[in-house]
Formats: structure tokens, sequence, C-alpha cells
């Protein structure tokens, strides 16, 4: 059976394990999720489940949404996700998700939002290079420089690298190892960096390592 959680990053830190060997691992405070919606395929044409994390006040939630939480008798969440797994038959509204679902070992990958870098230009959004700085490069070394002049007629083709925002958006890193669970405290500590802040929101899922 397919699993998924949510969970909020709380920072990285390291492990030893039985040789000694220091492992660098990101802990996530995955859970407790609970199932708010089941989709079928005879209802909506596919099957996923909807989990909720995180608790909010009832002040901050909207009507429609309010309405969601009550029909599906849950208690109002201020995360909420959908995952579409190939057997959903072991979930039920209602039901509890912790980090207990996963195992030492499991490969996983992880999604979440990268740290927003304001307004970029080409050099750090893209990696392009510098100009010298020296006979002549005057005051535009870091300029993207002339574009569009080998082409007819003369334009910018879509896809060009060009000065924008960088970064606040959604990066998902495969095969990742879980190397321990402390399913007391909901806390699952993932082997390497995650994207996101700290404090932000990832999800985790099941995958198969590849080779």
């Amino acid at each position: 059976m397919q699993k998924g959680i949510i969970g909020k990053k709380i920072g990285m830190t390291q492990i030893f394990d039985e040789t000694g060997k220091v492992i660098p691992v990101t802990v996530v405070e995955a859970g407790p999720c609970v199932v708010v919606q089941k989709k079928t395929i005879e209802n909506d044409g596919y099957e996923a489940v909807q989990l909720g994390f995180g608790d909010i006040r009832a002040k901050r939630v909207n009507k429609p949404l309010a309405g969601h939480f009550k029909k599906a008798d849950v208690a109002l969440k201020r995360t909420l996700k959908e995952f579409r797994f190939d057997d959903i038959s072991g979930l039920n509204v209602g039901d509890i998700v912790k980090a207990d679902t996963f195992a030492e070992g499991d490969i996983v990958d992880v999604c979440g939002t990268s740290k927003g870098k304001g307004y970029a230009g080409t050099i750090k959004r893209h990696n392009n290079a510098r100009l010298k700085e020296t006979h002549g490069s005057g005051p535009v070394h870091r300029h993207a420089g002339s574009m569009g002049a080998c082409s007819s007629p003369s334009r910018i083709y879509k896809g060009k690298g060009m000065p924008g925002h960088l970064g606040a958006e959604r990066v998902t890193v495969q095969n990742l190892k879980i190397v321990k669970i402390d399913a007391e405290n909901n806390l699952i500590a993932i082997k390497g960096a995650i994207p996101g802040p700290k404090n932000g929101t990832v999800t985790i899922v099941d995958c198969v390592k590849k080779a």
C-alpha cells in the first residue's frame, strides 16, 4: 500500500549510526494527519485521499471550507493536501495518519516550497557567465547582453533565461532515505536536505528506489 503524510520542517541536525558514522539529517514533524475526504472513481473519476494537517482557529476558516470539515466531522486543519494512490481501501474519512506509517529504511520523495530570494539577475537565476571587468566592459558586466539579433525577424524565443523572481516554487527531492522515526513525538529524520525554509510545510510519499 502506498503511503503519504504532511509535515513541517523542523531543521537539520546529525545522528550517529551503529558504526559511529555521522549522518546529516533533516527532522520533519510528520502528522498527525486526518483523512478529510476520500475520492473514488465512481464519484470523482479517480482515487485519492485528502489529508489535513495542523490546527487552525475557526475565525480563520471561511464558510465553504468550514462546511467541508463539518461534512467530514473532523477538526479544522490549516493545510490540505491530496494524495493519489492506486489503492485507498485501507483509508477512510476520519482516520489518523501518523509518522509510524513509515519505517526506517523507507525511500521517499519529499516536496516543499523553496525559499523565496526575490528579484534576481540572469547570473544568479540561470547561472549565466559574466563579462570581463577590464577593457571597456563598462557598468554592464553582470547584464544579460543583447538578445534576438541572430533571429529573423529579431525576437526573444520562449523559454529564454531572463531576470525575474527567484525561488518560492515547488521543489521535489527524490529517493531520500528515512534514517530514524520517533513515533511518540511524530518526528521523522530524513537523510540529507529537503526543500523549504524552517517551519515550512512539506509532503512525504514513498517511492521505488531508482537504480
